[in-house]
This record gives C-alpha cells, sequence and structure tokens, in this order.
C-alpha cells in the first residue's frame, strides 16, 4: 500500500448506525468523513423525556467531534447530503448555510441518514402535530405540552378550558406510549397542587392508532399489560381507530362506529417512518427498489445491489422485515465497518448479516415498563428496572449516564420535572393560538 491513497470512506448520518460503523473502522487504513445535518448525535430512545420535561438535550444528544474525537482517521463535516453519484463516486454536501456545496469522493459509502417522519400523505398535519425526531421536535413539544396547562388555568370557559387539557397522541409504538404514558404522569403527579384555577387530574389524553392492539412488535400478551397500565393511569387508548383529519383546534378519528371530531389543543405524531430524501435519491440514481415508504431494498450484506461499495443501514434500509430499532442500526453499523475493514486486509468473505435480537423493551409510566426478551417476558418494576440499566448502558458518555440517572432519581422518586420550562415564543404562539380558537368558535 506504500505511496498509494488511502481507502476513502464516506458515512452519512450520524446516528446509531453512522457512529457504529466509525467505530468499527477506527483501527483500519482508512480515511473516513462523517456527515450530518446538526453537530449531534441523538440517543433517540430518550428523546421523548426531553418532550416531557425529564431530561435536557444535553443529556439525550452528544456533539459528534465529541464522540469522534479520539479516532485520528476520522473528519466530521456539518452538512446535508443531497446528491449521490454512484459512476463518479461522490456524494454532494449543502453546508449549513444552504448555498456552499462540496462533492465528496468515497471508495466506499455508507448511508445511515435514518428515516423522516411519515404523515402518510397529510404533510399540512405537521404544522399541528409535530413529531418526535429531533431536539427541536422535543422542545417544540414540551413548550406545547406544559403551555397547554398555562392556557387552561386562565381560560374562564369551561369548554375552553377542557379543550386545552385534551392531548391526543397518533401512533401507539414505543414512542407513542411511552409519551402518552409521560403526559398522564405530568397531569397526575407532577402539576397538582401547582395551579389555583384548574385540576391538571382533569386533562385527558387519548392515545389513537390504526391497529388492533398497542405495541405491536411486543409479545400479544405484554400489549395488553401495557394497555390495562396506560388506562389505569388515565389514558384514553383508542384501537382501530384513524386519524383522518386534524388542524389547530382537534382531530378528527374514523372508526368502526363512524368519524368523530376531538377538540384537542395539543396533539402529537408518533404514527408512521418514511424514507430520508437522500435515500431517495440513492435508489434513483442506482436503480435500488424500494419499499413502500421509501426505504432502500438490501442485499443480506447490507449493500445496494449492484453496488457492492455502498451500504444502506438502519431505518434508511429494507431487509427481511427487520425493524427500525437501535439495535438493528448498531449491528448494522459494526457489521458495515468490520466488512470494509476486511475486505482491504485481503480477509475471508463476510457473511451475510445476521441480526441477534436482543428483545424489546417500553417504559410505560413510572416503576411500570414491560420487556420482550424471548423467552423471557416481564411487565411491571422488574422490566421498568432492566429497561433503565440497559439505556444508561447504551447511553454515551460517563457524564450522560451519571446526569441522566440524577434526574431520573428526581424525577421518578419525587414528582417534579427539571426541564420544565417554556419560552415567551412558545407562550406567544399558544396565546396567538387561543385568539384563532375564540374566533373560530364565534357563530
Amino acid at each position: 500500500m506504500t505511496g498509494q491513497a488511502r481507502h476513502r470512506v464516506v458515512i452519512v448520518g450520524a446516528g446509531f448506525g453512522g457512529l457504529y460503523a466509525a467505530r468499527a473502522l477506527k483501527r483500519a487504513a482508512v480515511d473516513v468523513t462523517l456527515i450530518n445535518g446538526t453537530n449531534h448525535h441523538i440517543f433517540e430512545p430518550l428523546i421523548y423525556q426531553v418532550a416531557a420535561g425529564i431530561l435536557s438535550p444535553g443529556e439525550v444528544a452528544v456533539p459528534v467531534r465529541e464522540a469522534v474525537r479520539r479516532q485520528r482517521n476520522t473528519e466530521f463535516v456539518l452538512g446535508t447530503v443531497t446528491d449521490v453519484d454512484p459512476v463518479a463516486r461522490t456524494v454532494t454536501v449543502r453546508a449549513g448555510d444552504g448555498v456552499t456545496t462540496d462533492r465528496l469522493p468515497y471508495d466506499s459509502l455508507i448511508v445511515a441518514a435514518g428515516a423522516t417522519q411519515s404523515y402518510f400523505g397529510h404533510h399540512e398535519y405537521a404544522e399541528y402535530a409535530p413529531a418526535l425526531k429531533t431536539i427541536d421536535d422535543a422542545l417544540e413539544i414540551r413548550g406545547r405540552i406544559f403551555s397547554a396547562f398555562e392556557m387552561a388555568e386562565r381560560a374562564a370557559d369551561p369548554a375552553e378550558r377542557e379543550h386545552w387539557l385534551t392531548f391526543v397522541v397518533a401512533g401507539a409504538g414505543p414512542t407513542g406510549v411511552e409519551m402518552a404514558g409521560q403526559i398522564a404522569e405530568i397531569a397526575h403527579r407532577t402539576l397538582p397542587g401547582q395551579y389555583r384555577n384548574i385540576d391538571p387530574r382533569q386533562a385527558r389524553i387519548i392515545l389513537v392508532d390504526a391497529a388492533d392492539r398497542i405495541l405491536p412488535t411486543f409479545d400479544a400478551r405484554l400489549s395488553a399489560t401495557a394497555e390495562r397500565r396506560l388506562r389505569r393511569i388515565g389514558v384514553d387508548v383508542r384501537l382501530n381507530a384513524r386519524v383522518v383529519g386534524l388542524d389547530a383546534l382537534g382531530v378528527k378519528i374514523e372508526t368502526a362506529d363512524g368519524t368523530a371530531t376531538e377538540a384537542a389543543m395539543t396533539k402529537i405524531w408518533c404514527a408512521g417512518v418514511a424514507g430520508t430524501g437522500v435515500a431517495g435519491r440513492l435508489a434513483e440514481a442506482t436503480g435500488a427498489p424500494v419499499d413502500r415508504v421509501g426505504r432502500v431494498l438490501v442485499e443480506p450484506d447490507l449493500t445496494v445491489p449492484g453496488h457492492p461499495e455502498i451500504f444502506v443501514l438502519g431505518e434508511a434500509m429494507s431487509l427481511d422485515g427487520l425493524p427500525g430499532v437501535a439495535q438493528v442500526a448498531i449491528q448494522g453499523g459494526r457489521y458495515a465497518g468490520r466488512t470494509i475493514a476486511r475486505r482491504l486486509a485481503g480477509g475471508r468473505a463476510v457473511k451475510p448479516f445476521a441480526y441477534f435480537d436482543k428483545g424489546n423493551l417500553a417504559a410505560v409510566s413510572r416503576h411500570f415498563a414491560i420487556a420482550d426478551l424471548g423467552r423471557i417476558r416481564l411487565a411491571g418494576t422488574p422490566a421498568w428496572l432492566i429497561w433503565i440499566g440497559v439505556h444508561l448502558w447504551y447511553l454515551y458518555g460517563l457524564r450522560n449516564k451519571t446526569t441522566v440517572l440524577f434526574r431520573w432519581m428526581v424525577s421518578f422518586l419525587g414528582r417534579s420535572r427539571s426541564e420544565a420550562i417554556i419560552t415567551t415564543q412558545q407562550v406567544a404562539a399558544r396565546n396567538a393560538l387561543r385568539r384563532e380558537a375564540h374566533l373560530t368558535a364565534r357563530p
């Protein structure tokens, strides 16, 4: 290899897949360029706790440069990949200013750009029901949740008060279930006694899903147990119910009995994912097939058909029905990185990617979770302790592990939320919505 240029690996996305791929290449004779649209890696399984006021953004996110600072062969680029040229083997990167672009060459490409939220063709819903994918999303949702109680406190009309105290969460997967459970905890445990004109326990939390059970990737008995727990803590679970309309003031829900409108000022969207723009562009450029939500259908070794130099990971890829969870991305990232290193070392042929399912976990409420660990299925406090241990184990950095554990002690043993603040801009936006609701309600 003396006198030859080192192998260039470009990684798109600094989520679990991208970061673990970079780590797997730490000792390889390659030059790695890691590209991400933000300067931080998000620990997505805990982002809902930022929205719920338990954790701060810095406790579920770490700067990418800090995460790779000890990897001498890795460079970080802040930007968005807008195009892929598989013939010239380059990616086009748009800088944060939205104007400057660069073309970066690669010998191997790893696309781990995650997924976007799917509104099933109704992009207009996003304005009124934010998803929970980014730190910005989490802070926006946190502001909407806590300001709703402030608006209800000011409302003189009981109907308006109920309007503000109604929350709708669309999607009963892990994020939707955890989010609904946390809003119930806020209403029934955190806020009572803090207001003079309202009782926060009168809040209505509605969890809606078109499926016939919540948490469909879990064992059916655990799903039923989680549903009973949600109902016990005050969540109105509505299954076989589909959102067919959504605006600033409410949600239209269709069931077998017909269509009804729920007046709700706070909506959160946790239903469905779609492939990212870069995954779609890659599919167009290579002729690779995609599934119904735009994820690239990959070969058993996670590469694009006809392009063994291009890997697609995590939520951006589709293979054998694998779920879009963190463990799939983590294991895929390690596999892609090691495959590239082994190819360069002239090792034996790499076996197809084999996912090891470590099980599913979901925290329903304080001291209550469900754990589907193959033959072992747990619910309640034991599962909740496992949930805590697993999330602390995979959380980046000793500092974050320590502060998160402390925050959990404050929130779960006590009643307060360390991050229950809202900004003046968020209050102003809710006041504007309040005025709009009054105008709409006029005859």
